[in-house]
């Protein structure tokens, strides 16, 4: 779904803002909510997220805000009913951590670029 602000902000060159949505949810447990940056945004007037994705638990309940930083040399004016991000529901499984020792692979502990591509 897309997001829009709801209040007419500025965006400086190099300035990080929190943008109202005006939307509240209430996630279901099993389910987040990540919120994700508009590419359009991106490549026109390179306004980025830089928290992308931002993530959203069931245990949340304030407003939807959403972190835009200004990349360009020139101020950006959002206007109230802009679509500034979209959001995705998805399921998670929880994870119950165990500690241990980890098996072999044939990779091991390479880094970037170690899987052979």
């Amino acid at each position: 779904m897309d997001l829009c602000a709801v209040e007419d902000i500025t965006l400086a060159p190099g300035e990080p803002r929190l943008v109202p949505t005006g939307l509240t949810v209430e996630i279901p447990p099993g389910f987040e909510a990540q919120v994700r940056p508009r590419s359009g945004l991106a490549l026109r007037h390179s306004i980025a997220m830089p928290n992308a994705p931002g993530t959203i638990d069931p245990g949340y309940r304030g407003e939807v805000r959403v972190i835009l930083l200004n990349l360009g040399r020139e101020p950006y004016a959002i206007h109230a009913g802009d679509r500034i991000a979209q959001m995705i529901v998805a399921r998670y499984e929880p994870v119950e951590w165990v500690e241990g020792d980890l098996g072999a692979s044939e990779r091991g502990a390479g880094g970037f670029g170690s899987s052979g591509r």
